[in-house]
C-alpha cells in the first residue's frame, strides 16, 4: 500500500499567510505581494494624499478600465483625509484702496519742491467692467489688445462725463438724507453719545501744549477747499483750450498748401502737430499727404506714446506697413487675419478693426496719441461709412486726430462738425492745384489718320477747348463714313466687339510707347472686359531682355511659397506669361498674392500697361505717366450712368509722377461716337462728390451701448455728421428758448372770465380748423384730378406772405412735374410806395367766425391793382368752380412791357381789365368765398385723410359759429393777448423739440431696432442687455442670425467643415445655386439658416422696419457652399477652382472672411460655455487657413 504524502496547510490566521495587503494612492485599491507581513499604504502618515494628474489618473481608473471599480461598498471606494480647520482663514479680505495720495507742491519758477499736500482720491475702486474712466485700472494681461467684449468702452470725448450731482441723483426707493441735521447721535439703547459739535477749547496752562491746537494747522485733505476744488475740477477739465465752445469759432481754415514748391506751408502744418493740434489734409494726389502722417509717428515715437494708422481697404494697409517699417521700424500690423507686432509704437489697422476696440475697452488705447484717418473721403461708401463716423465719435478726448483725403468740396463743414463733436479746433488744409498738372485728351480710333493723334480736351490750367472736341467729332465721322462706304453699315451706336478693342489698343499703345509716355494704367470697369483686353493683346511684348529676367526672377522668389500645384493654377501661369511681356491686370477677381506681385512689379515700372478696375485708383500710391479711360459710363449696381466727377479725379489723379513727370497725361477712348461736350465738361470740371453721411442704426452699435448705463443709442445719433445741420444750432436755440421764456413771463395773462370762458378752445378750433383745410388742400394739389382743375382761366384763392385771401386767375402752368408753378394774375390794393416789398401786405386781424368758416376775400379799399406772381401749389388757398375766359399770353406780355420804366404809366390792354373787373365783381359778390370744388364730390378723392378730413372740418366750423367769446366788448383785446401768448409757447414747443431726442431723424428706427432685440430675447423690458446680446456683441456681421444659429443649436450637430460651408452663405458676395451634388446635411443646413433668416425678418417687418423678409433672406448667397466644403475637407486650390465659374480672387477673399468669422464664432461659444462648439469652430478656422488663401502678403515679408 502506498504511502500518502501529509499535506502541510497553511495557517487560518491571515497574518500567517504568505502575502502582503499594499493599499496603493487613496482611490481603495489593493493589490497582494508575495511577501509575508503586515498591510502597509503607499501614503506617507504626515502628509494629505495627492496626486501629480488627478484628471489623467481618473480617466485612466474610472473611465478607460471600469472593471477597477469595486463591485461592492462604493461609499468607501475613496480616502477621505481631514484637513485642519483654519476659521481664521475666512477673515482674509483684499485690502480697501488708497483713499488718498500726496501730491507734491512745487515752485512756479524753479520746480523746487516746497512741501506736501495730501489730496482725496476720487472713484478708487474703478473696474473696467463699471466704469469708463481712464484711471480705472488696465485689464488682464492676456487682453491689452483686443479688449473684451464684457469691458467698458473709454468715455468718448466732447461728450460731458456725469457729475458727482448727476450721479447722486435720487432715485425714486432711495430715502433723502440731511446729513447735517438727520444723523442720529445717540445709538439707540444708549443714554449717551457723541457730541459733534464744535466747543471752544480753555486756554492752556502756562508752560503746556495743547494737542488740539496742535492738530488743527495740519491739512489732512478733509477740509471745505479741498471739497470744493474737487468738486470744480471736472468742470474745468471739460473747457479745452481753444475748443470750439459756445463762443469760439467751429472752425479755422488756415488756406495752407502742401505743395512741394512751397516748403514753409509744409512746416506750417507740421507746426500745429507740434502744438498737439487736429489738421484735416484735403490734398490733391502726391501732394504730400503722408508726410503729415509721418512726421506725427515720429512724435509719439519721441513722446514715447503710440499711433494708429487706418486705412479703408486691407490692401492700403499691407503697403504702408511695408512703407513705415522701412522709415521707422517699431511698425504693427492688425488686420481680420494677421497679427505682426502688436506691441509697436504705430498700428496699421483698418477702421473695423479700431472700431472693435473702442467698444471693447483696449488697454492701448490709453497710450494713444495720435489717430491718422487715410483716405477719408470713403466715409461716402454706403457699406462701411458708417464706420468712420462711430471712430470719431467714440475717440477720448486725449486722442488727437489727423484726417487725409482727396480733394473735397466741403472740408470745412466736415471739420467743423469734427471741432464740434471734439470740443476742439481743426485746422483744415487744402491744396489750390495738384503737384503734377494733368492734360485730357480724346482718342478717336486706330485708322490711319488718327491713330496717333490725342485731341486735347483740357489742357493743365484747366482751360476747357472746343477746338478739340470738334475736330475728335469730325475725325469719329470721317472714319465712320468710310466705315459705312466699306460695310455698307450704319454709324455702329456700341464699343465694339474684342476685335475692335485689340485694334485701338495696338494703336494708342504704339502711340504712346513711341512718345515714352509708358507706363499706363488703363481703367476699364468690367473684370471681364480687363481680363479679355489684356488676353487680346497677345503679339504685344513691351519688356526687354534684361527686365524679362528680373521679372522672371522675381516672380519664382514669390510664387516659391505656394505649394506645388498652386503654382500651376491657370490664373497664376497666365498671369506669368503677361507679366514677362510688361502686362499686367488688376481686379478683385485675381488673386492676392499675385496682386501684390502685379503692384510691386509696376511700381519698379516693369509693367508697362495696367489693365484695372476703379479699386486699383482707392488709395493704392501707384502713379502712372498715362491713365486710360476704356469708357466715361459705369455700373453702379443697379444701373449705367456716366462718371461722377469725384470718381474721374479720383483715377485720373493716378496720371502724373511727382519729380519725373511734368504733366500727366489722362485719355478717354471713343470707341463708339463722340460724348456729348456738356457731359465731357461737367465729369472733368465739375466739383468733386461732397462728404456725405452714411450714418445708420446696427444692432452691434445699439447693443453695445445698452450695456453701458452711461452712454446712450441717441447721443450717439446726436453726434453724427447726418444730424450735424440741425444740431449745429443748438446753441443758438437755447438762447432764443432763454428769451421766449423771459418774453412769455412778461406777458398779460388773457382775461377768460365770464362769457371769454370759451375763448381758448375757440382759438384752438380755428387753429385746428386752418390746419385741416390745408392738409386737405395739399392732397388735393398732389392728385391728378387736382392738378388738372389747376388749368388756366380757373379762379383761385391766393393766400401767402405777399396775399391773404386774394383772387387770382391761372394764366399759365409750367410744364416741369417737379416743380409745379401757376403764373396767377392776383387782385390788391394800389402800391403807396414804389416799393415792389410793400405791395399786397396784409396781416389778419381779429377773425370771427365768418372769416373762419369763410375765407372772407380781399377787398381793396381805394384804388384796385393787380399784380402777376408766380404761384407755389401751397400758395393756393382753395379752388373755385369759376372759370374765366382769359388770354395769357397777353395779359402776361402786357405786364412784362408795363414794368419796365418808360411804359410804367400806359394804361392795361383791354384783356387784363376785363380780367380784374371780373375778379373784383367775384369778391363783391361772394365776401366770404365764392363756391370751391369739393375734394370727394367734384374731384372724387377717396383719400381716407381726404375724407375724414372734411368731416372734421364742418365739425369744426359748427363749433366756432356756436361759440360765445365772440358776443363779449372785450373779445377783440383779450383774442390778441391771448393769441400772442400761443405763438410764443407753441415756437417754444417747437424749439424744446428740436433739442430733444424727438427731433432725430433715426429715432424711429431705433425703437423699432429695440424691440426686434425685445422681442428676440436680446435685452429686457428695462433695456437690460442678456446673454444673447452679449454674444451679439461679439459679432463681426450678421449679429442676429449667427446669434440665432447657435442658441437654437443648428450648429452643434454638424462637423466643422459643414459649418464653415454653411457660413460661407453669410460672407459671401457673388450670387449662385447651392447645386445638385450638395450632401444632404448641407442641403438641410441651408434650409435651416434661411428659415431662422426669415423669422427674424418676419419680426423685424412687425416691429416696423423697411426691409421686407425677401430682401432680408436674399442678402444670404450660397453660391459658394460646395467649393468651400471642398475646401475644407482638403482638397487643393487647383481642383477647386473648377467648381464654380466664380473668379479665384472672390473665391478668396470669401474664405479669408469666413475664418474672421469662425473666430468670432469660437470667443462666442466659450462666452456662454459652449466648448464642444468653440472647439469646432477652431476646428473650421484650421481646416480653412491654409494654402495660396492664406499665403502671407509680400509686404509683410
Amino acid at each position: 500500500m502506498m504511502e500518502r504524502e501529509r499535506l502541510v496547510l497553511p495557517s487560518s490566521d491571515p497574518l500567517d499567510l504568505p502575502l502582503r495587503a499594499v493599499e496603493l494612492g487613496c482611490s481603495g485599491r489593493w493589490e497582494l505581494v508575495n511577501v509575508p507581513g503586515a498591510p502597509e499604504s503607499t501614503l506617507p502618515h504626515s502628509l494629505l494624499p495627492c496626486a501629480l494628474d488627478l484628471q489623467q489618473e481618473a480617466e485612466q481608473l474610472f473611465l478607460s478600465s471600469p472593471a477597477w471599480l469595486p463591485l461592492h461598498d462604493l461609499e468607501h471606494s475613496a480616502r477621505k483625509c481631514q484637513r485642519k480647520m483654519d476659521p481664521w482663514a475666512l477673515l482674509a479680505l483684499v485690502g480697501a484702496p488708497v483713499p488718498s495720495d500726496l501730491q507734491a507742491q512745487r515752485h512756479p519758477t524753479t520746480g523746487h519742491i516746497l512741501g506736501y499736500k495730501e489730496v482725496l482720491l476720487e472713484n478708487t475702486d474703478l473696474s473696467a467692467t463699471t466704469s469708463l474712466s481712464l484711471r480705472r485700472p488696465p485689464g488682464p494681461i492676456s487682453q491689452p489688445l483686443w479688449g473684451n467684449p464684457t469691458q467698458y468702452p473709454f468715455w468718448p470725448g466732447g461728450m460731458d462725463e456725469p457729475t458727482i450731482t448727476d450721479l447722486s441723483t435720487q432715485v425714486e426707493a432711495e430715502e433723502e438724507i440731511d446729513f447735517e441735521r438727520d444723523l442720529l447721535t445717540i445709538p439707540p439703547g444708549f443714554k449717551k453719545g457723541v457730541d459733534f459739535a464744535p466747543k471752544d477749547h480753555p486756554a492752556p496752562a502756562p508752560g503746556l501744549l495743547s494737542l488740539s491746537h496742535l492738530l488743527e494747522p495740519l491739512d489732512l485733505g478733509g477740509g471745505d477747499e479741498d471739497e470744493k476744488e474737487a468738486m470744480e475740477q471736472p468742470e474745468e477739465a471739460r473747457c479745452i483750450p481753444g475748443g470750439l465752445g459756445p463762443q469760439s469759432q467751429p472752425c479755422l481754415n488756415l488756406a495752407f498748401s502742401l505743395l512741394p514748391c512751397k516748403p514753409h506751408e509744409e512746416k506750417q502744418a507740421i507746426l500745429h502737430l507740434e502744438r498737439h493740434d487736429s489738421v484735416f489734409v484735403a490734398a490733391h494726389t502726391s501732394a504730400g499727404k503722408t508726410v503729415v502722417a509721418e512726421y506725427a509717428i515720429a512724435l509719439a515715437q519721441k513722446h514715447m506714446t503710440r499711433t494708429i494708422y487706418t486705412s479703408p481697404i486691407k490692401a492700403l494697409s499691407n503697403q504702408k506697413f511695408r512703407d513705415f517699417r522701412n522709415t521707422f521700424g517699431d511698425v504693427g500690423l492688425l488686420t481680420g487675419d494677421v497679427q505682426l507686432h502688436s506691441e509697436a509704437s504705430c498700428l496699421i489697422m483698418t477702421t473695423e478693426i479700431l472700431r472693435s476696440m473702442l467698444y471693447s475697452g483696449s488697454d492701448v488705447i490709453r497710450d494713444l496719441e495720435w489717430v491718422i484717418f487715410d483716405e477719408v473721403h470713403y466715409i461716402n461708401d454706403a457699406e462701411r461709412g458708417v464706420v468712420w463716423e462711430e471712430v470719431l465719435i467714440m475717440l477720448p478726448e486725449h486722442v488727437s486726430v489727423i484726417l487725409l483725403s482727396a480733394t473735397v468740396p466741403n472740408a470745412l463743414e466736415f471739420a467743423d462738425w469734427i471741432g464740434r463733436l471734439k470740443r476742439r479746433q481743426i485746422y483744415v488744409i487744402s491744396t489750390v492745384a495738384r503737384p503734377v498738372p494733368l492734360e485730357h485728351y480724346l482718342f478717336t480710333g486706330n485708322s490711319p489718320k488718327t491713330q496717333g493723334e490725342l485731341f486735347l480736351l483740357l489742357d493743365s490750367q484747366g482751360a476747357f477747348h472746343t477746338k478739340g472736341y470738334y475736330a475728335a467729332v469730325e475725325a469719329k465721322k470721317e472714319r465712320m463714313s468710310k466705315h459705312a462706304q466699306t460695310f455698307g453699315a450704319k454709324q455702329p451706336t456700341h464699343q465694339g466687339g474684342p476685335a475692335q478693342d485689340r485694334g485701338v489698343y495696338l494703336s494708342l499703345l504704339a502711340s504712346l510707347r513711341n512718345r515714352a509716355q509708358l507706363p499706363v494704367v488703363v481703367f476699364t470697369f468690367s473684370r471681364g472686359r480687363c481680363d479679355e483686353q489684356a488676353s487680346g493683346l497677345t503679339s504685344l511684348d513691351l519688356t526687354t531682355s534684361s527686365e524679362k529676367s528680373e521679372i522672371h526672377l522675381f516672380l519664382q522668389r514669390c510664387l516659391a511659397r505656394l505649394r506645388g500645384s498652386d503654382r500651376q493654377l491657370p490664373q497664376v501661369l497666365h498671369m506669368s506669361e503677361l507679366l514677362h511681356r510688361g502686362l499686367g491686370v488688376h481686379h478683385s477677381g485675381i488673386l492676392p498674392i499675385l496682386k501684390e506681385i502685379v503692384e510691386m512689379l509696376f511700381s519698379r515700372g516693369l509693367v508697362k500697361v495696367l489693365f484695372a478696375t476703379e479699386t486699383f485708383a482707392m488709395g493704392v500710391n501707384m502713379p502712372a505717366r498715362t491713365v486710360v479711360f476704356d469708357s466715361m459710363r459705369k455700373h453702379d449696381g443697379s444701373t449705367f450712368r456716366d462718371l461722377l466727377p469725384g470718381e474721374y479725379v479720383q483715377m485720373a489723379g493716378r496720371a502724373g509722377r511727382r519729380g519725373l513727370d511734368p504733366t500727366g497725361t489722362v485719355i478717354l477712348l471713343c470707341k463708339g461716337r463722340v460724348p456729348e461736350m456738356v457731359d465731357l465738361h461737367r465729369m472733368m470740371t465739375g466739383k468733386p462728390s461732397q462728404l456725405q453721411s452714411q450714418f445708420r442704426l446696427t444692432y452691434t452699435m445699439i447693443l453695445n451701448l445698452l450695456r453701458v448705463d452711461a452712454l446712450r443709442v441717441e447721443d450717439m445719433m446726436k453726434r453724427s455728421f447726418s444730424e450735424f445741420p440741425s444740431r449745429k444750432d443748438s446753441k443758438a436755440h437755447e438762447e432764443a428758448l432763454a428769451e421766449l421764456t423771459k418774453k412769455l413771463g412778461a406777458l398779460e395773462e388773457p382775461d377768460l372770465t365770464g362769457q371769454l370762458v370759451d375763448l381758448p378752445d375757440y382759438y384752438t378750433w380755428g387753429e385746428e380748423l386752418t390746419e385741416t383745410r390745408s392738409l386737405i388742400q395739399q392732397r388735393v394739389l398732389e392728385s391728378v384730378n387736382g392738378l388738372k382743375s389747376l388749368s388756366a382761366g380757373r379762379v383761385v384763392v391766393v393766400k401767402n406772405k405777399e396775399h391773404h385771401n386774394a383772387l387770382g386767375v391761372i394764366l399759365q402752368v409750367s410744364s416741369n412735374s417737379t416743380s409745379r408753378l401757376f403764373t396767377t394774375l392776383v387782385l390788391c390794393d394800389k402800391p403807396t410806395s414804389e416799393d415792389p416789398q410793400q405791395r399786397g401786405l396784409a396781416s389778419p386781424g381779429v377773425p370771427y367766425p365768418d372769416d373762419l368758416v369763410g375765407f372772407k376775400l380781399f377787398l381793396p379799399e381805394g384804388p384796385c391793382d393787380h399784380t402777376v406772381a408766380k404761384l407755389q401749389p401751397r400758395d393756393v388757398a382753395a379752388i373755385t368752380t369759376k372759370v374765366l375766359r382769359v388770354n395769357g399770353e397777353k395779359i402776361l406780355e402786357d405786364f412784362s412791357r408795363r414794368q419796365q420804366l418808360k411804359f410804367k404809366k400806359d394804361p392795361p390792354v383791354a384783356a387784363v381789365t376785363a380780367a380784374v373787373q371780373e375778379l373784383l365783381r367775384l369778391s363783391q359778390a361772394h365776401p366770404a368765398g365764392p363756391p370751391t370744388l369739393d375734394p370727394v364730390n367734384d374731384l372724387q378723392l377717396k383719400d381716407m385723410l381726404v375724407v375724414e378730413g372734411g368731416l372734421r372740418a364742418r365739425k369744426l366750423e359748427e363749433l366756432i359759429r356756436e361759440a360765445q367769446c365772440v358776443h363779449s366788448p372785450r373779445f377783440p383785446a383779450q383774442y390778441l393777448k391771448l393769441r400772442e401768448r400761443m405763438q410764443v409757447q407753441k415756437e417754444m414747443e417747437r424749439l424744446h423739440f428740436l433739442l430733444s431726442d424727438q427731433s432725430l431723424l433715426l429715432l424711429p428706427e431705433y425703437h423699432q431696432r429695440v424691440e426686434v432685440l425685445r422681442t428676440l430675447g436680446y435685452v429686457d423690458e428695462a433695456g437690460t442687455v442678456k446673454l444673447a446680446g452679449r454674444v451679439a456683441c461679439a459679432m463681426s456681421s450678421h449679429e442676429l442670425l449667427l446669434t440665432e444659429l447657435m442658441f437654437d443649436n443648428a450648429l452643434s450637430a454638424l462637423r466643422p467643415e459643414e459649418i464653415a460651408a454653411l457660413l460661407s452663405g453669410l460672407v459671401c458676395q457673388s450670387p449662385g445655386d447651392i447645386g445638385e451634388q450638395l450632401p444632404s446635411t448641407l442641403k438641410q443646413g441651408v434650409e435651416r439658416v434661411r428659415a431662422v433668416a426669415k423669422r427674424i425678418g418676419e419680426v423685424q417687418v412687425a416691429c416696423g422696419l423697411n426691409q421686407t423678409v425677401e430682401e432680408f433672406v436674399g442678402e444670404l448667397n450660397f453660391g459658394l457652399v460646395g467649393v468651400v466644403y471642398e475646401w475644407a475637407r482638403g482638397m487643393p486650390f487647383s481642383e477647386l477652382a473648377g467648381l464654380s465659374g466664380t473668379p479665384e480672387g472672390l473665391v478668396v477673399r470669401c474664405i479669408q472672411r469666413l475664418a474672421e468669422m469662425c473666430r468670432s464664432l469660437r470667443g462666442a461659444a466659450r462666452l456662454v460655455g459652449e466648448p464642444v462648439l468653440g472647439a469646432k469652430m477652431e476646428t473650421a478656422a484650421t481646416l480653412l487657413r491654409r494654402d495660396i488663401v492664406f499665403a502671407a502678403s509680400l509686404y509683410t515679408q
